[in-house]
């Protein structure tokens, strides 16, 4: 028979598997991801990196990605969920995760200096062929006056405005201005802006005393001035495009960032515009002009932030602002040819008071100073994502 001593310190099965689970050992298993009772991810970022992997993966740096989150909306805010204060250090955790195997290597040293020499002197050499080609067509017809008739001269000009549109093409297919493809309807609009900044003001006029009522005499000034403004426009878009580059390198926040790039945008359009107004003024005295357009002036800002926002993969606001300054330059004389009908006379004055306040140049000066500065405000918002300022 046992004593009761023995039954007393003989431990049973059960209790003998309980005896050998120790306390870490419990807490561990309550810890563990496969224990049934836990729901929810363990690790928030393993999910976020599960919903961006395609993004991850291409990626050849950390800032790829933090501007890829940007776009999806994932602000500095929203980053203190994934356990991290900004949307960088979480992109470089991002960026850790993923095996290298599947990732190209980072460019961790500047670019080479030759082949980005070579690369800047060619597309500036291409910035000066719109300039050249309505310079060279400006100097034929003025040596030709009094010698060539009226049918060889137009032909001339038609020559030159061909080589001029093909070199801006070529120029805009290339370097800080290039723009991905599809920017069709800004080409239109672009070009309605600038017949009209030839004719526009001799119609207007026409139109406003009884005209049209005959041809209208041209002012190509600003056409030659705003063609050799386009190598200025290009080095202004690739010094911007630089210093954000730097300026995104080196932010530690998105608000840091953007607050660092709009400063930029602003020095960039004014220094195109310092560099744009000798320009016009230039050409207006050389082909008979008087000062320099206000006008022009308003039209080559609003085309260069267009531009800009379209070389940074944002070209629909650029278009819907050119296509508001062709209507309002559209609307103006056929206001004045629609109140020539019986009851509608006070369609016309609106158009008359812009006209005798600042003359026929006030209606496009208006319209593409509107635009512009439009443009602008959309710009300083859109261009501080850094979203807009990594490469495909």
């Amino acid at each position: 028979m046992p004593r009761p001593h023995d039954q007393a310190t003989s431990p049973t099965p059960a209790s003998a598997l309980a005896a050998t689970v120790t306390a870490p050992e419990r807490s561990a298993a309550r810890r563990s991801p496969s224990a049934p009772g836990r729901r929810g991810p363990a690790d928030p970022v393993k999910s976020l990196l599960h919903d961006h992997r395609d993004l991850c993966e291409r990626a050849v740096d950390p800032l790829e990605i933090a501007a890829g989150l940007e776009a999806h909306g994932l602000t500095d805010r929203t980053a203190a969920r994934y356990r991290h204060r900004d949307v960088f250090s979480l992109a470089e955790e991002l960026y850790a995760r993923i095996p290298p195997r599947t990732r190209e290597p980072a460019v961790t040293g500047p670019p080479d200096p030759g082949p980005d020499t070579e690369a800047r002197a060619g597309w500036t050499l291409l910035a000066l062929l719109p300039g050249a080609a309505c310079l060279a067509t400006a100097g034929v017809l003025r040596l030709t006056e009094g010698v060539l008739g009226d049918g060889t001269r137009a032909l001339v000009t038609v020559v030159g405005a061909v080589l001029a549109c093909l070199a801006l093409r070529l120029c805009l297919s290339r370097g800080p201005l290039r723009a991905p493809e599809g920017a069709v309807r800004a080409g239109m609009y672009g070009c309605w802006l600038l017949s009209y900044a030839v004719y526009g003001e001799e119609l207007l006029a026409q139109v406003m005393t009884g005209g049209p009522d005959g041809p209208w005499d041209g002012t190509p000034a600003p056409l030659l001035g705003l063609a050799a403004a386009v190598a200025p426009a290009a080095w202004c878009a690739h010094l911007f495009a630089v210093h954000a580059h730097r300026k995104l390198s080196g932010s530690r926040a998105l608000e840091e960032f953007g607050a660092g790039v709009r400063p930029l945008l602003l020095a960039a359009v004014a220094l195109f515009l310092v560099a744009l107004l000798p320009l016009l003024y230039l050409a207006g005295l050389g082909l008979g002009g008087t000062g320099t357009p206000v006008a022009a002036a308003a039209l080559g800002v609003l085309f260069f932030v267009a531009r800009l926002l379209a070389a940074h993969g944002l070209p629909e606001p650029g278009t819907v602002a050119l296509a508001a300054a062709c209507a309002v330059e559209a609307a103006a004389p056929a206001l004045v040819l629609a109140s020539r009908l019986p009851g509608l006379e006070p369609l016309a004055q609106p158009v008359n008071a812009l006209v005798s306040a600042g003359g026929t140049g006030a209606v496009p000066a208006l319209a593409c100073g509107a635009a512009a500065l439009g443009l602008l405000v959309h710009a300083s918002f859109a261009l501080s994502r850094a979203s807009a300022h990594t490469r495909p």
